[in-house]
C-alpha cells in the first residue's frame, strides 16, 4: 500500500512534528485509535455479486473479489468496471480496518491503476493497513488517446471517474463491513493532484480531507503551452535536442552560487526563488570560443532563456502560462525537457502532442507535429472552450468549505513538469475569492525547497500530509509545522507517463551527471506564506534548529492573459 523508511528518521519526525502541532505522541496516539477497528461481517467473494449499476450505468459490474494480502495486510481485494470503461480497484482490510477511507490519484492521463499514496511518508494508518484503499484508471486503459474522441470518456476522465469509483467503493464498504466509512480521504499528485481539486470543487460531499500535490489544475494550458513550449525550445530544425543533459550541472551551480544565500542560508537549496537574479548571460560562452566546457553555447543559452521566460505572444508580448519552471529546478529538468543525448525523445513532446491534438482544443488534429505549434493569445483563447470539462482551478470552493471539507495543497518548488506558481495562483485567487479568514479555515499549502514533480530533488522530500490531514479532519487540530527530510527511497507517485500514439515517453534511467548529494536533513516546512528559519546554531541539517520565519514572497505571480482560469466558473456537465 505504501513505501516503508526506516525507523530512525520516522522516530524523528513523529517527534519533531508532535511538539510543532503542539500534541505530545501520547496524546496524538490517541486521536489516531479513537476509532475502533470494524471487521467484516460478509464474505469477500459475495461482493462479486452486488449489482453497481445504479451507479455506473448498465454495463457496470463487479469483475473480482478475492482474499489476498498487500504489503502483508490482508484484503479483500475487489475489482469492476464503471459504465462504459471506467476501471476501478478496493483493497478492504480484513482485520484492521479502522473506518477510514482512502481513494488515490493517478498521474498523466493515467490508463493505469496504482494504489499508492504519496505524500505519507511513515503514516502508521497506512502502513498498519488501516485504511480501505481505492483508485481507477480514470475511464481507459493503456497509454493511447483513442478514447479521446469519445465526449464521454474525456468526462470520464475530467472528472467522473473518481466520483462514481467513490461512489461505488463506499457501497462496497457499506455492504462488506455493514456500516459506511466514518471519514473519507483523497489524495493525489499531478494529475491526481488535479483530481483532488476536481473532487472538492465539483463533488464538495465526496471527501472530509483532500491532499492535492503539484496539481496540473490548469490541464489544458499545461499540457499544451507549456510543455509544448518547452519541448518547440529545445528543438532544433532537424528534430535533434540541443540542451543535454551533460550541460545542467554547470548551469544548476552558477544559479546555486549566485542565489543560494538569498534565503539567508548557504545550504545548496534555494527556499525563495523570486529573490534570485541569475543571468544566463554570466555563464555564457564568448562568441568565438573553442571551449566551451566551463560555459554554455549561444544556442544553449538561448534555451535557457526561453525555459525560465515560457512562451509570449510574438506580437503582444503577452505571457501565455502561469509561471515557468524556477531558479534551483535545473538538474530536476532532466528526462522531462531535457534529454541525456541529441537524438533522445523529450517527455514533453509525448505530454502536448496528444493534449493539443487531441483534447484542449476544439479544433482537433491528430497528426499536429511540434512545428505546427503556436504560441498565441490566439491559442490561450481557444483552450477557454475546454477550460471548465479538463481544469480544476475553480478559486470558490464555498461547498467544500460548508460540508466541513479540509484541503492541504503542497507543492516541490523544483518541480519541472508543473510550475510552483500555478498552486499558488489558485490559493491567492481563493482568497480573493472567499476571504482570508474563511481560507485559512480549511485550506493549507507548503511549499518544499529543492523538492521535485511530487517526490526527489535535492531537497527533503518525504513528507506525511496523511497523518496531518487525518488530525486536522478528526480532531480539529490544523496542521502548521510539517516535518520533511531525506531518505534513499524515492516515490513514483504522481510520476507520469505519455504516449504520442506510437512512442511511450517516460521517465528513463538517468545519465549519471556526477553531482554531489547534499547532506540528509530534517526540515519542518509551514504553511504559505511562512518559511522555515535557520536559528544560526547548531548543523543545519537537524530540524530542532530551524524556527518558523516571517512572511515572505517564495514564488512571483505575473499578469497573464489567463489570470481570470483562476476565477470561479461553472463547470461543464
Amino acid at each position: 500500500m505504501t513505501l516503508r523508511f526506516s525507523r530512525t528518521p520516522l522516530v524523528m519526525v513523529v517527534l519533531v512534528l508532535s511538539i510543532c502541532i503542539g500534541l505530545s505522541i501520547t496524546e496524538r496516539s490517541q486521536a489516531k485509535s479513537a476509532l475502533p477497528v470494524v471487521k467484516p461481517i460478509v464474505a469477500c467473494a459475495n461482493l462479486a455479486n452486488e449489482d453497481i449499476t445504479a451507479i455506473g450505468g448498465e454495463g457496470s459490474k463487479i469483475t473480482k473479489a478475492v482474499e489476498t494480502t498487500s504489503d502483508g495486510i490482508p484484503v479483500c481485494s475487489v475489482e469492476g468496471i464503471l459504465a462504459p470503461a471506467i476501471g476501478f480497484k478496493a483493497l478492504l482490510p480484513l482485520q484492521t480496518w479502522t473506518q477510514r477511507y482512502l481513494q488515490v490519484g493517478c498521474g498523466g492521463l493515467c490508463g493505469t491503476i496504482s494504489l499508492r499514496s504519496g505524500a505519507s511518508a511513515g503514516c502508521s494508518l497506512l502502513t498498519n493497513g488501516e485504511f480501505v484503499m481505492a483508485a481507477t484508471d480514470m475511464g481507459h486503459s493503456g497509454n493511447d488517446i483513442d478514447w479521446a474522441s469519445d465526449p464521454q470518456k474525456q468526462a470520464d476522465f475530467a472528472y467522473r471517474a473518481q466520483h462514481v469509483t467513490a461512489q461505488a467503493v463506499k457501497a462496497l464498504i457499506s455492504i462488506f463491513y455493514g456500516q459506511p466509512q466514518a471519514f473519507s480521504y483523497f489524495n493525489g499528485c499531478s494529475d491526481g493532484g488535479r483530481e483532488a481539486l476536481m473532487e472538492a470543487e465539483r463533488f464538495p460531499g465526496d471527501f472530509d480531507g483532500v491532499i492535492a500535490g503539484a496539481p496540473a489544475m490548469l490541464f489544458t494550458v499545461q499540457n499544451t503551452l507549456y510543455h509544448g513550449w518547452q519541448a518547440v525550445s529545445n528543438t532544433d530544425a532537424e528534430g535533434k535536442v540541443i540542451l543535454t543533459s551533460k550541460r545542467l550541472p554547470l548551469l544548476h551551480s552558477a544559479v546555486v552560487a549566485a542565489c543560494d544565500e538569498t534565503d539567508g542560508l548557504k545550504d545548496g537549496l534555494i527556499a525563495q526563488p523570486a529573490l534570485c537574479a541569475f543571468d544566463v548571460a554570466s555563464i555564457t560562452c564568448k562568441q568565438g570560443a573553442k571551449d566551451t566546457a566551463s560555459c554554455l553555447t549561444a544556442d544553449e543559452a538561448a534555451v535557457v532563456r526561453k525555459f525560465y521566460d515560457g512562451p509570449h505572444d510574438p506580437n503582444t508580448g503577452a505571457a501565455l502560462t502561469a509561471g515557468q519552471p524556477l531558479y534551483g529546478s535545473e538538474l530536476e529538468w532532466q528526462g522531462v525537457y531535457v534529454a541525456d543525448s541529441e537524438d533522445d525523445d523529450l517527455m514533453s513532446t509525448g505530454a502536448a502532442l496528444p493534449v493539443w491534438g487531441n483534447l484542449a482544443f476544439e479544433d482537433t488534429n491528430p497528426d499536429i507535429q511540434l512545428s505546427d505549434l503556436r504560441f498565441t493569445e490566439e491559442r490561450l483563447e481557444a483552450l477557454r472552450a475546454k477550460h471548465p470539462l479538463f481544469d480544476a482551478t475553480n478559486a470558490d470552493l464555498n461547498g467544500f468549505e460548508k460540508a466541513g471539507g479540509k484541503l492541504i495543497m503542497w507543492h516541490g518548488l523544483t518541480d519541472p513538469h508543473i510550475s510552483p506558481a500555478n498552486t499558488l495562483s489558485l490559493h491567492e485567487a481563493m482568497i480573493a475569492t472567499m476571504g482570508a479568514d474563511a481560507v485559512h479555515g480549511f485550506e493549507r499549502l507548503y511549499l518544499l525547497p529543492g523538492v521535485g514533480h511530487c517526490s526527489g530533488g535535492q531537497g527533503p522530500s518525504n513528507i506525511d500530509l496523511l497523518s496531518a490531514m487525518v488530525e486536522w479532519v478528526e480532531s480539529g487540530v490544523a496542521p502548521e509545522a510539517v516535518m520533511t527530510y531525506t531518505t534513499s527511497e524515492t516515490s513514483s507517485f504522481g510520476q507520469p507517463d505519455f504516449d504520442d500514439g506510437g512512442t511511450k515517453f517516460h521517465r528513463p534511467e538517468k545519465l549519471d551527471l556526477g553531482i554531489a548529494k547534499l547532506p540528509d536533513m530534517t526540515r519542518p516546512v509551514y504553511p504559505y506564506p511562512f518559511t522555515a528559519r535557520y536559528t544560526g546554531e547548531g548543523n543545519y541539517t537537524d530540524a530542532s534548529n530551524w524556527e518558523k520565519g516571517k512572511k515572505a514572497v517564495v514564488v512571483k505571480l505575473r499578469k497573464w492573459p489567463g489570470s481570470d482560469l483562476f476565477e470561479p466558473y461553472r463547470f461543464a456537465q
